[in-house]
């Protein structure tokens, strides 16, 4: 045997050495870790299929509450609801509670209906769903018309940043409206139609509401208005009456004076006459028409006898 084969064996039995001291040592981890990953596997899927399938179950109950809240027997659908928060999983028992919520709303129980929202805001951690009960709860004291008790509710949540804003917004426009607070009443809503998020649903039903408010007198500042408006009209009424002193022209009227202007019918019987003669009682005339507006009525007195003269 040649040294270059004899070395060959040597380092194969080396590695064969190295391989198996290799996988003494780290051959057990290597399995475990193997296991559990298959492990893991296994129960990951077995975990989903167990979440899916009470979510389903959830799912099946939830609906058939549904049905019965739809038809005549609330008691059966509040029931099914109950039973539901109590083993349901998921986001099923909080939508239970809320529709049993509205069932109550529905039945006319609005205190009870008021008490279950402020229930759900007060257990939930997350904040957009306390929100949601909180404008909710708002919603069932508008017609009741206590401003304080939903400013109480829904006050923080009037901030721009929150996405519950708008609503909380309208549902404060509306119970202020039930108390005859118009002119409040229209800056909550008009605060709503400003808002560049606002829905155009929302947008459209919250300018009927401001047109309402309008047409009850809402405006006040543009009622304000209207007496300034009218007091230059006023002032200008008297000077309108001043027109009628315009009428003083009829006694242009005394014109008729120059009736005896007839008088000059007798000029051809003074044709008989010297004509020279009768021409200064003609200059005479003109002192008729000379007289102003004021001495228009002493001019008609001279005339009769101006027209007299002639006459001898």
């Amino acid at each position: 045997m040649s040294n270059e084969n004899f070395s060959r064996e040597i380092d194969e039995e080396l590695r064969s050495d190295q391989m198996r001291n290799l996988w003494k040592n780290f051959g057990p981890w290597l399995i475990a870790a193997a296991v559990v990953l298959v492990l893991g596997v296994a129960g990951w899927e077995g975990w989903q299929w167990w979440t899916n399938s009470n979510s389903a179950r959830s799912s099946d109950q939830f609906y058939n509450a549904l049905s019965l809240s739809e038809g005549a027997d609330v008691a059966a659908a509040q029931q099914a609801l109950d039973d539901l928060e109590a083993t349901g999983t998921g986001a099923y028992p909080t939508l239970a509670r809320f529709r049993e919520a509205a069932l109550l709303v529905k039945d006319g129980k609005t205190a009870e209906a008021t008490a279950a929202y402020d229930a759900i805001a007060t257990t939930e951690t997350n904040t957009n769903i306390r929100a949601l009960a909180l404008v909710l709860a708002a919603y069932t004291l508008v017609d009741g018309g206590n401003v304080a008790q939903v400013e109480q509710r829904v006050s923080g949540l009037v901030a721009p940043e929150n996405p519950m804003r708008n609503a909380a917004r309208e549902a404060l426009g509306l119970t202020k409206y039930q108390t005859d607070d118009y002119v409040g009443a229209q800056a909550d809503f008009e605060a709503v139609l400003a808002d560049p998020a606002v829905s155009r649903e929302a947008q459209s039903r919250l300018q009927i509401y401001v047109a309402q408010l309008k047409s009850l007198g809402a405006g006040a500042p543009a009622v304000e208005a209207t007496p300034a408006a009218e007091a230059p009209a006023a002032d200008a009424a008297p000077a309108m009456e001043a027109a009628p002193a315009m009428e003083a022209a009829p006694a242009m009227e005394a014109a008729p004076a120059m009736e005896a202007a007839p008088a000059m019918e007798a000029a051809p019987a003074m044709e008989a006459a010297p004509a020279m003669e009768a021409a200064p009682a003609m200059e005479a005339a003109p002192a008729v028409e000379t007289p102003a507006e004021p001495a228009a009525t002493d001019a008609t007195t001279p005339a009769a006898p101006a027209a007299d003269a002639p006459a001898n």
